[in-house]
């Protein structure tokens, strides 16, 4: 299939969800409105495994204006690997997620097939957009539904602690559309492909017609990063999500934590390669960040009263392995990026796992405080099973998949060679060391121990093995990806190659040459990381002279109202072939 009919097809990952949300909202049967739940991630699944495929050939990256309008009106939208193992998984979290909510009776209330469905509508949009201020409508999008779960799935006293994750989300919000605001005024555009280098290395000159500065530049797309740091609940403004996420129900919860937080961290590491070019500059910064992040994850979840609390802290725990690699990506890019999106989709899933089982014994003892249940094991021996499965593939032990994502981390990070790698590399070990506290806290004092007698809780009680149905097959996927680290690290390595040179995807999105539609004066291209020539389409090896913005031959981009208003870029200097790039 060409690449452009692949591209025409990329919309469906957002109407075909909202379409079906829409129906579910309206169908008077409660079987049509289960199966639509079901059925959709489970297309997901499957159209983001189609989508995988089809970019694996020599078309890295497709492209399609919605409506086939120019640019300045059209949303532009976009796949590359790494957009597809986010679709798939995203895909595969969502379906497990209602599968549970379904097996413990939540999908009973009417609307809540129809909110999950918009949820994930809004989730393959943001992955999918390639601009900002349509991230940010995406985003919204994803929150809308989020409200009326909180609302439809808590109790008074979940919903007094869910204000927090209203409150939270819409003044991230606000800050997210003012950064967006920003960065238009600075440069005229929020199309990523026209904004590609604009924020990176020292060096770079903007075109004629562009009046900002890189420096307002990257003050505004830092509002941007903060609003979806923020979102993603990397510390230190993480202290809202172990508040709010065990307040939903645990159906709620494993829907959060595998859709919205890794909205945010795809996001971010999508516009810091794009955008920043993974600028070292900004190498201090991260560790920092993410350190603290990664040891306050990892210890400050002992100190929580329930399950899903400890658990919320690990997913605290688990953004600053994901992020920390973009920290030294310029000196290995593929294999830190590999690496840490391995993590991330293994964190996706283990983390999805331990708060459906957890959810299960919830659901059945009607608490989740560890203080108050004891001896599961003996009581309950499958879930407890699978919690403690699960438990050693967040920790990161062998057969699970978080072992390989750990170590090709840590492998990463030591070949920078630094001091300051070797500092990141003990705080992996030490935060690796208070999920394991963490972990044996909640089984020594849930599972382990002497069984409840009948007076602290009905003998009669038994977890079903519905609910934790569930989380084992995430787990079993955890399983998957240890055995086939190979085939899913060859994966993870195109995705990275994709970040890493986003020359396909800027022609994909913006066409013609690097230079068409970009922000930069062409003389800046050589400044950041290295790209290749775009071959013209008529005569093969021959680069494009970039053509002036606004005309037939070079589309306006996304985020100006009309190509007239648009920065005009200037056109191509009388220079040989090699000089441009």
């Amino acid at each position: 299939m060409a690449p452009t009919d692949v591209g025409a097809l990329l919309p469906l990952f957002i109407a075909v969800p909202l379409i079906a949300a829409g129906l579910a909202a309206v169908a008077p049967w409660a079987v049509v409105r289960r199966t639509l739940g079901i059925v959709v991630p489970a297309a997901g699944v499957l159209g983001g495994a189609w989508l995988v495929a089809a970019v694996s050939g020599d078309t890295s990256t497709v492209a399609h204006a919605v409506g086939g309008y120019p640019g300045g009106v059209s949303i532009p939208l976009a796949a590359d690997t790494f957009t597809g193992l986010m679709i798939v998984t995203t895909g595969l979290i969502a379906l497990t997620a209602n599968w549970f909510a379904d097996a413990v009776g939540e999908t009973a209330a009417r609307f809540y097939p129809a909110l999950t469905l918009m949820l994930i509508g809004g989730v393959w949009g943001a992955v999918l957009t390639a601009d900002l201020f349509n991230l940010f409508v995406f985003v919204e999008v994803m929150l809308m539904p989020s409200y009326g779960l909180l609302a439809m799935t808590g109790t008074w006293a979940r919903l007094a602690s869910a204000r927090m994750f209203v409150i939270v989300n819409l003044v991230t919000s606000a800050v997210l559309v003012i950064g967006v605001g920003f960065t238009y005024a600075v440069v005229g555009t929020t199309n990523l492909a026209a904004l590609a280098g604009a924020a990176g290395p020292r060096g770079v000159s903007f075109a004629d017609g562009v009046h900002g500065t890189q420096w307002q530049l990257v003050v505004a797309l830092g509002l941007v990063l903060l609003a979806l740091g923020v979102k993603a609940g990397m510390a230190p403004v993480h202290t809202w999500l172990p508040r709010a996420y065990p307040s939903t129900s645990p159906a709620v919860m494993s829907l959060f934590s595998g859709l919205h937080t890794k909205v945010g961290v795809y996001a971010i590491i999508r516009v810091f390669m794009v955008v920043f070019e993974g600028d070292p500059a900004w190498s201090w910064a991260i560790i920092v960040i993410t350190v603290a992040g990664m040891l306050i994850g990892a210890f400050a979840g002992m100190a929580e009263a329930s399950m899903r609390g400890v658990l919320a802290y690990q997913m605290v725990n688990g953004i600053p392995f994901i992020l920390v690699a973009l920290a030294f990506v310029a000196e290995n890019p593929r294999l830190l990026l590999s690496a840490a999106l391995f993590y991330m989709l293994h964190h996706m899933v283990t983390a999805g796992s331990l708060i459906m089982t957890a959810g299960a014994v919830e659901e059945t003892y009607g608490t989740g405080r560890i203080r108050t249940l004891s001896g599961l094991l003996r009581r309950d021996p499958f879930p407890a099973a699978v919690f403690a499965a699960g438990a050693l593939s967040i920790i990161g032990f062998p057969p699970f998949s978080g072992v390989w994502g750990k170590l090709a981390l840590v492998l990463g990070v030591a070949g920078d060679g630094t001091w300051k790698a070797w500092l990141v590399v003990g705080a992996i070990l030490v935060a690796g060391l208070g999920s394991l506290f963490s972990m044996l806290y909640v089984w020594r004092e849930v599972f382990w121990g002497k069984p409840m007698s009948p007076k602290q809780m009905n003998p009669s009680l038994a977890v079903s093995p519905r609910f934790v149905l569930p989380g084992a097959t995430l787990l079993a996927v955890s399983v998957a990806m240890f055995v086939g680290a190979g085939g899913v690290f060859a994966l993870t390595n195109r995705a990275a190659d994709d970040l890493t040179d986003t020359a396909p995807y800027v022609h994909a999105v913006l066409g013609g040459e690097r230079g068409v539609g970009s922000v930069l004066d062409t003389d800046s291209f050589g400044v950041g990381a290295a790209r290749p020539t775009d071959p013209s389409p008529d005569t093969p090896g021959t680069p494009v002279a970039p053509a002036p913005r606004g005309t037939a031959d070079a589309p306006a981009t996304s985020g100006a109202p009309a190509a007239s208003h648009a920065p005009a870029a200037p056109a191509a200097p009388d220079t040989e072939a090699g000089d441009h790039r």
